[in-house]
């Protein structure tokens, strides 16, 4: 999708989308995964990765 590394590194990088309300949520991948992190619009712990159209 992206032309160069760099902006697929901004468009795709550590972000995560909430399963329950679709907010999009920039956080670390190994934080996802200890269920560290929440949705800060609904405070669900279900995030998914952005997909690459």
């Amino acid at each position: 999708m992206a032309k160069f590394p760099e902006a697929d590194a901004r468009k795709f990088k550590d972000i995560f989308v909430c399963k329950t309300c679709k907010a999009k949520v920039r956080t670390p991948v190994l934080k996802v995964l200890a269920g560290k992190s929440k949705c800060r619009k609904c405070n669900s712990d279900k995030l998914r990765i952005k997909r690459k159209k």
